[in-house]
């Protein structure tokens, strides 16, 4: 399966996870609006994947312009960068993408090779997400013992990297390596994210997982039914706060209260030392039709006031390791993350 692949000069293939489950539905793109679009509406989604996704966007945008000189050029490319800019505000992965290939777009002495370059960024993105989701994966895979169930909140799999994976990345890893694992899967309200697509890839992998409610994460933590909990990230601040889906912040605290490790994976690229704290993260508010309606019904009142939120903040007291490329780290995260990043 691949989420994400460039198929030529002028084609991105993506796979529609607004289809998922029941449907493995592959677009063939050729007009990177398109891109910017499927980036919105969640055809492409997870903090990783965002980025490769606007890197190809970005690419596939060049290929089609057909302004004559490099500086009407670069200035055709700025407008795209600012369109895929727009799309998500908190995932810094699609940040961190199109600033590299904005500073590739001020290289190359003519159009053409400017153009080559940018592919060439983009399928360098796509790698290093690739060797980096693999390598944490792996490191993360030694926190996890032999016969141990695992709570994982919203999907962090290879659809949401276009890599191994994060949080889905380190369980895969641990069964790769002969470890007996089970996985505990919030759905994740409003969209299901881990019903629809969490509890999919696991079943690709044949590792048993059990489907629950947000409602019900604390009554298995409380049970004592679960050894550690393992999310993504979309937004790791310098003091070690963590942005993940709407709903992370509650399954930390019960964790917490609970005495069960709580795991972030994440690749470097989903850290922003720039920010102090979580504070600063710019956290998404999304259409209100997602919380109105389910699978296209319309199941609240008339009228109802919606808030909708995309993400929450788990302050870095919940944290009880990060999980990267480059090593775990823990408290104090301030001077980790920092060192980490140089």
């Amino acid at each position: 399966m691949k989420p994400l692949e460039w198929i030529d000069s002028n084609t991105l293939r993506i796979l529609d996870q607004t289809a998922l489950p029941h449907r493995e539905v592959y677009l063939d793109i050729h007009d990177y609006k398109e891109v910017v679009d499927a980036i919105k509406v969640l055809r492409v989604r997870g903090a990783p994947a965002i980025g490769v996704a606007a890197a190809y966007g970005i690419a596939l945008g060049a290929q089609d312009s057909a302004v004559v000189t490099v500086e009407e050029f670069r200035g055709r490319l700025a407008m795209i960068c600012q369109e895929f800019s727009g799309t998500r505000p908190t995932a810094v992965n699609l940040f961190h993408a199109v600033e590299r290939m904005s500073q590739v777009a001020q290289s190359g002495e003519n159009i053409a090779q400017i153009k080559a370059a940018l592919i060439a960024e983009a399928k360098n993105i796509h790698e290093e997400e690739i060797n980096g989701t693999t390598r944490l994966s792996r490191l993360g895979a030694e926190l996890i013992g032999n016969e141990f169930t695992i709570l994982t909140h919203c999907n962090a799999g290879p659809l949401a990297t276009a890599g191994y994976g994060t949080a889905l990345g380190v369980i895969f890893a641990a069964h790769a390596a002969g470890k007996n694992v089970r996985v505990f899967a919030d759905e994740t309200r409003p969209l299901l994210q881990g019903a629809r697509l969490t509890a999919w890839e696991l079943m690709q992998e044949k590792i048993p997982v059990t489907l629950i409610t947000d409602s019900m994460a604390g009554y298995f933590l409380q049970r004592g039914d679960i050894d550690c909990v393992i999310v993504g990230a979309d937004r790791i601040a310098r003091n070690g706060d963590t942005a993940n889906k709407i709903g992370t912040y509650s399954v930390a605290v019960l964790a917490k209260e609970n005495k069960v490790p709580f795991y972030v994976a994440a690749p470097t690229s989903t850290i922003d030392i720039s920010l102090k704290s979580g504070a600063e993260i710019p956290i998404e508010e999304r259409s209100s039709r997602e919380i109105t309606h389910l699978a296209g019904v319309h199941i609240a009142p008339n009228g109802v006031k919606v808030a909708n939120p995309a993400f929450d903040v788990t302050p870095h007291r919940y944290v009880t390791s990060i999980i990267t490329e480059r090593g775990i780290i823990s408290e104090p995260y301030h001077s980790k993350l920092t060192e980490l990043m140089r």
